[in-house]
């Protein structure tokens, strides 16, 4: 299963097409906000969260370092148009197993799930 976690319902949007073509994805959920993010983990868990850093009612970063902390097994792939090397060094020191910058490579986000699931 597959939790996106982006305030940008084109881009949950996009993200979900992308990944229905997608063999070895089962399920697809996506939360708008942080608090509906946790919601859903306290229900199931999923494989790979594809969490963006800003949403409206606080940072995915902070997400970030919750699910890491609860959830160590989850893949977190941050996406986010905020690519700069702060956040970048900032969400991989955090445990991001994936940063994609949205505006140049958010193409290659079904390469990425597919390599964790081989």
């Amino acid at each position: 299963m597959i939790l996106i976690v982006d305030d940008s319902y084109l881009i949950i949007e996009r993200l979900t097409d992308m990944l229905n073509e997608l063999e070895q994805v089962d399920s697809i959920s996506h939360a708008f906000t942080v608090t509906a993010a946790l919601e859903i983990l306290e229900q199931t868990t999923p494989d790979i969260i594809l969490l963006d850093i800003n949403l409206p009612d606080t940072s995915g970063i902070e997400l970030l370092r919750i699910v890491k902390e609860k959830y160590p097994s989850i893949t977190v792939a941050m996406l986010t148009n905020n690519a700069n090397d702060y956040y970048r060094q900032l969400c991989l020191k955090l445990g991001a197993d994936h940063f994609v910058d949205k505006s140049k490579d958010f193409d290659m986000i079904p390469d990425i799930i597919t390599a964790l699931e081989a």
